[in-house]
C-alpha cells in the first residue's frame, strides 16, 4: 500500500488550465466514486481510497493505492480525459508524489508553505472541507484518514509556533490596495460581491472597512445574498438581476461556484456606455474564472484575476524566510513520524497472518486432546501432550531460523540469534 498524490497547482500551471480541470464540492463525491470504480482494480493500480482537494490555486487527487508505478499513469489518464485537448500541456504541468513526498506535500500545504500568500490561513479550512467529502463519499481508509489527521495537527504546530502568518498579505488585503490605487479614497464608491461564499465574505470585509458609500450582494440563492448582504449593512439581488445593476457599481468582486462565465463582454460593454467610460474595478476571484478574459481588453475596465493577485502578495516575503526554514523543519520532524506509522502498517499483514497460524495450531491440538480424552485417556497425560505438542510447534519457526543462519554470513547469524534471543527472553541489543 502507498500514498500518491497527482495535481496542479499555480507553481506549476496557469489560470487557464487549472480552471480547466477545477471540481465544485458537489462534484466530488462522484469523482471519487469513479475514481475508485476505475482504478479499483489492481491491474490499474488497486486504488482503495481516495480524496480531491480543488481551490482556486489548485486541483490534487490524493489516494492510496497497490502499486503507484500502475496507478500513476492511470490517474494522469483520468485528468487528461476532462480535457483532452490540451493533453501535452496537462501532462507538463502536474506534478505526481509517492508516499513520503506525499506526506511531506500535504504538510507544507496545509501549513500555507505552498500557498500564493506564504502562511495563508484559508488553505486549512480547505482541506478540512477536502476531508468532509472525501469522508461522505466513503473516500476515506486507514491510510488517507491517518494522513488528513496528522496534516491538521501539523499546521496547527507550525502556525502556533512559528510566524509563518505574521505580516501577511492576504488576497482580499491586495484586491482593496489595487482598488485604492484606482480610486483613491473608497468612501464615495459602490461595491457589488458578486457570490456568498467564505472569499467573498473575506473580501468584503476588508472592503466593508474602507466605508464604501453602498454595498450590494448578488448571489444565485438570494437568502445567502441577504445574510451577507445584511451583515455588510447593504442590499441584496438575484444573479438575474446583474446586467441592470452592474453600471451602477465601480468595484465589483465576483467568486462563485459557476462553470462558466456569468460576466461577459457583453454586459460590461453596456455598463461602460451606461458610465459613460466611468473606470469600473473587476476582481475575479473565482476559478474558473467568473468574467470572460474578453472583458480586461475593454478601455477603462480594470480586471483582476487570482493570479494577478498572486504576483502582488508575493512582495515583502523575504521577512518571513526565518519562519519559513522553523516551519520546514517541523514538518521534516513530524514527515518522519508518519514514515514510522507507515513502517508499522506493514507488518500488519504478517502479524494478523501469525495470529491466524496460532489459532490454527491451538485449534488443532485441542482437539486433539479433547478425543484423547474421550477415549479414556488420563488427564494428566493428555495435558502434558498438549503442552509438548504446543511447546514443539511454538519452537519450530525460530529454530528453523537459527539453523539456515548457521551457514549464513557471521552478521546474519548474529542477528537471528538476537531476534529469537529478544523474543524468548525480551533481551535487548
Amino acid at each position: 500500500m502507498a500514498l500518491l498524490t497527482l495535481g496542479l497547482n499555480h507553481q506549476t500551471a496557469p489560470l487557464a488550465l487549472r480552471e480547466q480541470i477545477a471540481f465544485m464540492p458537489e462534484q466530488i463525491g462522484s469523482v471519487i466514486g469513479e475514481l475508485r470504480e476505475r482504478l479499483g482494480a489492481r491491474s490499474r493500480g488497486g486504488l482503495t481510497e481516495a480524496a480531491v482537494l480543488s481551490t482556486c490555486n489548485r486541483t490534487e487527487i490524493v489516494c492510496a493505492v497497490d502499486d503507484p508505478a500502475v496507478a500513476g499513469p492511470a490517474l494522469t489518464d483520468f485528468i487528461v480525459a476532462r480535457r483532452p485537448s490540451n493533453a501535452g500541456e496537462l501532462r507538463r504541468s502536474s506534478y505526481l508524489l509517492a508516499t513520503t513526498p506525499a506526506v511531506r506535500h500535504a504538510f507544507r500545504v496545509a501549513s500555507g508553505l505552498d500557498s500564493m500568500v506564504l502562511g495563508e490561513a484559508q488553505i486549512l479550512g480547505q482541506m478540512k472541507q477536502a476531508e468532509r467529502l472525501a469522508r461522505a463519499a466513503g473516500g476515506l481508509g486507514v491510510m488517507l484518514n491517518h494522513l488528513f489527521q496528522r496534516t491538521f495537527s501539523v499546521a496547527t504546530e507550525v502556525r502556533s509556533s512559528t510566524a509563518i502568518g505574521a505580516q501577511s498579505v492576504s488576497m482580499a488585503a491586495a484586491a482593496v490596495r489595487m482598488a485604492e490605487r484606482i480610486f483613491g479614497r473608497l468612501d464615495d464608491r459602490h461595491v457589488l460581491f458578486v457570490g456568498a461564499g467564505e472569499m467573498i465574505e473575506l473580501t468584503a470585509t476588508h472592503f466593508a472597512a474602507r466605508n464604501p458609500k453602498s454595498v450590494a450582494v448578488a448571489n444565485r440563492t438570494i437568502t445567502r445574498a441577504e445574510a451577507l448582504a445584511s451583515r455588510l449593512h447593504g442590499t441584496s439581488m438575484s444573479l438575474a438581476d446583474l446586467p441592470d445593476a452592474i453600471p451602477q457599481y465601480d468595484i465589483v468582486v465576483s467568486c462563485t461556484a459557476s462553470m462558466l462565465p456569468i460576466i461577459g463582454l457583453g454586459m460590461i460593454e453596456r455598463a461602460v456606455r451606461a458610465r459613460r467610460r466611468r473606470p469600473i474595478f473587476i476582481v475575479d476571484l473565482a476559478v474558473p474564472r467568473d468574467v470572460e478574459p474578453e472583458v480586461a481588453r475593454l478601455d477603462d475596465v480594470y480586471v483582476v484575476t487570482v493570479d494577478d493577485l498572486g504576483r502582488i502578495v508575493r512582495t515583502g516575503e523575504q521577512a518571513r524566510q526565518a519562519a519559513v526554514a522553523q516551519a520546514e523543519a517541523i514538518i521534516e520532524s513530524r514527515v518522519r513520524d508518519f514514515e514510522t506509522w507507515f513502517a508499522s502498517r506493514a507488518s500488519v499483514p504478517l502479524i494478523r497472518d501469525l495470529r491466524a497460524r496460532a489459532d490454527l495450531l491451538r485449534a488443532r491440538e485441542l482437539e486433539r486432546a479433547r478425543r484423547a480424552l474421550a477415549r479414556g485417556e488420563s488427564p494428566e497425560a493428555v495435558l502434558e501432550q498438549l503442552a509438548n505438542g504446543l511447546a514443539n510447534k511454538f519452537v519450530h519457526a525460530p529454530l528453523a531460523a537459527l539453523h539456515d543462519a548457521a551457514s549464513g554470513p557471521d552478521g546474519e547469524r548474529a542477528h537471528v540469534t538476537r531476534a529469537v534471543d529478544r523474543f524468548y527472553r525480551g533481551g535487548t541489543d
